[in-house]
């Protein structure tokens, strides 16, 4: 099936046979996991069951950050995991998000009422609390430091709704913009990469709000379906009653303004992703945070003006992902990724809405196309370390 997907992209089938031939281990080599213990072991094991895309990234990381970022996602998943899950009440969800970072110094503490697929990670929090423990001070001050942060933001909104769209970037700032500010300090403190990058908290939130704001849009019927509203009110309410009425087919027309009017917010951020990627210097990092930027500037601009937001799942194709993962290891092949993909939406905006020439959408694009080309005049900063950097001329 995804080979079928792909027969209209020769480069997609080409990379598709490349992959499965041994073509990912240049950006996603082998891990020795002889020489862990059982306790890390078993981390490795929930990072790669409870995310495919990211458990990728995070196993290619160099040296000890790759245990850190490890742990650092898997406390953030049962955090998440918490806040998702809807059978747990009110009074007790409050209260477990505000002090969810005191679970990480308690030995023996694990939930085992959750519903949620992604349940093991709650139900064995002392093995993910124990290797916590055994990461260096100064990791375990900043995967903390979030872990509270969030939890306190999560909780607030708990008790209210996603209403303007400075609420959504609020929003988006606790569940996703944090995760950019303490990978970021997890980068810094490993001397991996340069002190501004985990002190340059704007560049690093807006790094987590394209993810999240992409995520949100994508999402929506999985969404609403179980009773979770995370589009901004101030947005859907220009076109619906409700937030669910979006789905209904006579709203069509209504729902994909609404579905654009979000995109379009989304991509003000790339700016902030662009110049924040072209500070990186180990190639390990940089694969890490470019290749998720990257397929989520693919997924919106499949979103766009795209019905099946509201009546499925929208997905890039699988041949599209491998081809981004193994091309986005350089600041010039992002840059040509990313006027691809602008370019693209773009011309669905011209066909569509051919009165928009001045809208948002072209103003926030209109900041990312120089700073493209600013970029592919720049050298290289990608240091080379412990594998290939694939250089840019």
């Amino acid at each position: 099936m995804d080979i079928l997907k792909s027969l209209g992209h020769p480069e997609e089938l080409f990379n598709l046979f490349k992959f499965k031939m041994g073509g990912c281990r240049a950006v996603m080599p082998k891990l020795d996991y002889e020489s862990m213990s059982e306790s890390l072991r078993t981390c490795y094991l929930y990072l790669n069951q409870t995310s495919r895309s990211f458990a990728a990234v995070i196993q290619a990381l160099d040296g000890e950050l790759r245990h850190a970022v490890c742990i650092f996602y898997l406390v953030l998943r049962a955090l998440d995991t918490v806040e998702d899950d809807m059978s747990i009440p009110l009074d007790k969800k409050v209260p477990m998000l505000n002090d969810f970072h005191t679970y990480l110094y308690q030995d023996e503490w694990c939930f085992t009422e959750s519903q949620e697929k992604d349940r093991q990670v709650l139900e064995d929090f002392p093995t993910i609390s124990l290797e916590f423990r055994n990461l260096a001070q100064e990791y375990r001050d900043v995967i903390s430091d979030i872990c509270h942060r969030m939890g306190v933001g999560m909780a607030e909104f708990l008790e209210k709704k996603v209403g303007s769209m400075k609420e959504w970037d609020q929003y988006c700032h606790y569940v996703a913009g944090l995760v950019g500010i303490g990978l970021s300090q997890l980068f810094s403190a490993s001397q991996l990469e340069d002190p501004e990058v985990g002190r340059d908290t704007e560049l690093a939130n807006s790094m987590g709000l394209f993810l999240q704001k992409t995520n949100i849009i994508r999402d929506y019927l999985e969404d609403t379906q179980e009773g979770r509203a995370f589009w901004p009110q101030e947005a859907w309410s220009q076109f619906a009653g409700r937030l669910e009425d979006l789905a209904q087919p006579e709203k069509l027309e209504s729902a994909l303004s609404c579905l654009n009017l979000l995109v379009t917010d989304a991509l003000r951020h790339v700016p902030d992703v662009i110049t924040y990627l072209s500070r990186l210097r180990n190639q390990s990092v940089f694969n890490f945070c470019a290749i998720p930027q990257v397929m989520a500037i693919a997924t919106l601009s499949t979103c766009y003006n795209n019905p099946m937001v509201f009546q499925g799942v929208v997905k890039i194709r699988k041949g599209q992902a491998v081809t981004l993962m193994m091309e986005a290891t350089n600041m010039r092949a992002v840059q040509n990724i990313i006027t691809q993909y602008s370019q693209e939406v773009g011309c669905v905006v011209v066909s569509v809405f051919p009165a928009f020439t001045t809208s948002t959408f072209f103003n926030a694009v209109g900041l990312v196309l120089p700073l493209c080309r600013f970029y592919r005049r720049s050298p290289s900063p990608i240091r080379h370390g412990t594998r290939p950097c694939t250089s840019w001329p």
